[in-house]
């Protein structure tokens, strides 16, 4: 297994994406040079506004009615992580490549293993979150 640091973007750690067929992923945008370096191996790699992004799936579903479990998802610390990542996050994240043959064709993929948060910008952010505490200066001013 291997680690690819990046800003995250479309990510569904927790939750799969059920679109289509029910996949946890993140579009993870890595420097160019990265992302040339997957693309000649064959994963996939997409272009977004935000720069070039190594795409890295895990599916819900397997052969034989097998359910693969989510990502890990940890903080900075290594501690379990409960959070919604929203676009933007920097996050670290731990994948195994794979490669298939199928009717004669080869396909290559990254597995989701686990993502490491590092910087945070949660989705949906509890009510009240984004105050700033008041410190003795602002209390004066009042």
């Amino acid at each position: 297994m291997a680690i690819l640091q990046g800003t995250a973007y479309w990510v569904s750690a927790t939750t799969p994406n059920t679109t289509f067929e029910p996949v946890y992923s993140v579009n993870l945008v890595v420097d160019e040079d990265t992302a040339q370096d997957f693309q000649a191996r064959g994963f996939p790699v997409k272009m977004m506004d935000e720069g070039v992004a190594v795409v890295i799936k895990r599916k819900v579903n397997g052969p034989n009615g097998m359910v693969r479990p989510a990502p890990r998802l940890v903080d900075a610390y290594k501690n379990p992580l409960d959070a919604r990542v929203g676009n933007g996050s920097e996050v670290k994240v731990q994948y195994k490549e794979w490669q298939s043959e199928w009717k004669g064709k080869m396909f290559f993929g990254l597995d989701f293993q686990a993502m490491q948060v590092l910087n945070l910008i949660e989705i949906g952010s509890p009510d009240g979150s984004e105050f700033d505490a008041m410190d003795s200066e602002m209390e004066d001013e009042l």
